[in-house]
């Protein structure tokens, strides 16, 4: 299934690369995300980074079929993999299950500030309720961006 997502934010594309590489930031977006438990890792220099956070979340609420798929908790790794100040491979994986976004991410200055663009596919590899847990999964995965793209906005807020 075809997945896109934009946050926007009142500041320059290298602002928001920044905010991106910074480990207190990504710290707060896993608590605005209620994170059961977490841990960011950052490495690389210059353009070249790879950020990698990996969180706990509760299942509580979710469908039956997903969580008899997860259990009352899943895993979930974000992985980003960045090859300039503006453009990363991006995925998402929740790891010994067969569930997963690929794409990329990218991060484009516009006349208001930056955008910051994930395109990607979700793909599931179970028969008969692919289709029905990749939309799941989307939706799961985009609600915890927005939680992203608002702890960024005020994060950036906080700094002019």
């Amino acid at each position: 299934m075809r997945f896109e997502h934009r946050n926007s934010y009142a500041a320059p594309a290298d602002a928001v690369h920044e905010m991106l590489m910074d480990p207190e930031f990504r710290e707060r977006v896993c608590a605005a995300q209620q994170a059961l438990e977490h841990a960011v890792d950052i490495s690389g220099s210059g353009d070249r980074r790879t950020v990698q956070v990996t969180q706990t979340q509760s299942m509580e609420g979710a469908p039956a079929v997903a969580v008899k798929l997860t259990g009352d908790r899943v895993r979930i790794v974000q992985r980003e993999t960045w090859t300039t100040g503006r453009d990363a491979d991006f995925v998402m994986e929740i790891p010994g299950k067969p569930g997963r976004l690929q794409g990329a991410l990218t991060l484009r200055d516009t006349p208001e500030g930056c955008e910051e663009l994930i395109v990607g596919e979700v793909k599931v590899s179970i028969p008969l309720v692919a289709g029905k847990l990749e939309k799941l999964i989307g939706d799961i995965l985009a609600r915890g961006l927005r939680r992203e793209g608002r702890v960024g906005a005020e994060w950036l807020s906080e700094r002019d």
